[in-house]
């Protein structure tokens, strides 16, 4: 219930605060009955509620991606970037713009999501092709895809003016101008990564014992991995291609979630997902503030708020193994 509460009152924040001060009985008439000024309405209900709405998807997200990618390559330093899926998505996003000259954010949420899909298949199949596949051939498949698609993304960005605007644009990390059409886009395919995630928690205890004890005690080790693998494409892919890559959050969230639930994935990536959403709900707020009357992108005001929680918790030794 406390996550929950901490939830409630970062979306209020999140609607209540921006880089324009609005009183909160001027932010009520405005979200409840329409009066105010057109730019009132227009910015509580056009601007600041779809911008909660996708920035609490985006969180729930994120953190349960984050949980599930820790637990499938038992590396606590692990985040979803590290499946080559941010890289992928960066990389078709570039190569719409290159080619296509693609130019809104439904159409990068649209080539960012095919871009992490493929990215992602690409790595869990140059994995499970290889002999002896474990955990650590997933991460060396991630890592070499990634900078592959780096080195392409590069190489157009340079050549190419428009695809580097766009690409330096969509890299920050924002959820800033999204509409309701990239919200409804990306529901679906978080609403279902967030099923198969909560639903993988006992799996995910079991395979934490290592491969051969959990074939040993009869789980069916490939089968809850490719489970897991399509529940972090879909929930860190459509979040990538919505908003583009906000990575820190996947990596900091199942820590902060260990630390109140410890080490049972039943708690931690449902914990994992609210954490998520809290953190990038007030490190929104947080962008808006600082720099009225301008703003910081959440992805950047995020690094700098999530950097000293981690370091502050390795440094307390409150982090439970992965």
């Amino acid at each position: 219930m406390g996550g929950l509460g901490l939830l409630a009152v970062a979306a209020t924040a999140s609607i209540a605060i921006g880089s324009r001060a609005l009183g909160l009985g001027e932010v009520w008439d405005a979200l409840w009955s329409a009066q105010g000024t057109d730019d009132t309405v227009g910015i509580v209900r056009d601007l600041r509620v779809p911008r909660t709405l996708l920035g609490l998807l985006v969180g729930l997200a994120m953190g349960a991606a984050g949980a599930l990618t820790q637990a499938h390559t038992r590396n606590p330093l692990a985040d979803p970037g590290l499946l080559g899926v941010n890289a992928g998505a960066a990389c078709a996003v570039v190569v719409g713009v290159y080619t296509l000259g693609i130019a809104t954010p439904m159409q990068y949420m649209g080539f960012g999501l095919v871009g992490a899909v493929l990215a992602a298949v690409a790595v869990f199949g140059a994995s499970a092709a290889t002999k002896g596949a474990s955990p650590i051939t997933l991460v060396l498949a991630g890592t070499g895809l990634s900078a592959l698609l780096l080195a392409i993304t590069s190489g157009i960005v340079l050549v190419d003016t428009a695809s580097l605007d766009a690409w330096r644009f969509w890299n920050v990390g924002s959820i800033v101008g999204r509409g309701t059409d990239v919200i409804w886009a990306a529901l679906p395919f978080v609403v279902a990564g967030l099923v198969l995630a909560i639903g993988s928690g006992f799996f995910l205890n079991v395979i934490g014992l290592g491969d051969d004890m959990s074939r040993a005690l009869g789980s069916r080790v490939l089968t809850v991995r490719v489970v897991g693998i399509l529940a972090i494409t879909l929930l860190s892919g459509a979040a990538t291609a919505a908003c583009g890559p906000i990575v820190f959050l996947g990596l900091v969230a199942p820590h902060l979630a260990r630390a109140v639930v410890g080490s049972d994935y039943r708690w931690i990536v449902p914990y994992s997902a609210l954490i998520g959403a809290v953190l990038l709900l007030a490190s929104d707020v947080i962008g808006r503030v600082v720099a009225r009357p301008g703003e910081i992108q959440v992805g950047i005001v995020l690094a700098v708020v999530g950097a000293p929680m981690l370091i502050h918790l390795v440094r307390a030794r409150r982090l439970v193994s992965v």
